[in-house]
């Protein structure tokens, strides 16, 4: 986040830049991790980090891009090649992705829905540390986080949630708002 910009102004225009306009450079590995070191200063009920971490760049993101081809082929039958070409580059349309994946689970004194908003508030953080040092990013999800067979490719665990893949990079594109609620629409007083 640029200096000159306080954090309340930036909570005022908060957006997200659309996938397809992230680019490169996104950052290195030192200033990714004191990005994802921001990122998971985040209320955990506990202390019991209901959450986890995976880094996808490089070659690893055009091998998955491959088998989700493969897995959307063997489910959707004859796809054209535009919806081919979708699949492959899903987790190459920016430098790196960073899933975020909720570990939640029953609990002796943490309710697991809290749990489940940990992973939530790592990833709005994510976003929010990603622009503190100069790059967009993007929360997703996407059919991959919720299919079997994608999510063993990803290397999620059996019990684990996929809470959002954020995609981080650099981005030139003037990003137009989007409409938001009215206050006045959502709030009540009790």
């Amino acid at each position: 986040m640029n200096n000159d910009v306080k954090l309340i102004d930036y909570l005022r225009g908060r957006h997200s830049t659309p996938v397809a306009q992230i680019k490169g450079p996104g950052p290195e590995t030192a200033e990714l991790e004191e990005i994802l070191t921001s990122a998971v200063r985040v209320p955990d009920h506990g202390k019991i980090a209901p959450w986890r971490l995976v880094v996808y760049r490089g070659d690893i993101c055009a091998s998955l891009g491959e088998a989700f081809l493969e897995i959307a082929s063997a489910q959707n039958g004859e796809m054209t090649e535009a919806a081919k070409e979708a699949e492959r580059v899903r987790f190459t349309r920016a430098p790196l992705i960073v899933g975020v994946i909720s570990r939640a689970a029953p609990h002796a004194k943490i309710p697991e829905w809290e749990q489940v908003l940990s992973a939530g508030a790592v990833c709005l953080n994510l976003l929010m540390a990603c622009e503190a040092r100069g790059y967009v990013a993007n929360w997703r999800t996407e059919w991959v986080a919720y299919d079997e067979k994608a999510l063993k490719a990803l290397g999620i665990k059996e019990g684990e949630k996929v809470a959002g893949f954020i995609h981080i990079g650099s981005s030139d594109f003037p990003t137009p708002d989007r409409p938001r609620p009215q206050l006045s629409d959502i709030l009540t007083y009790a």
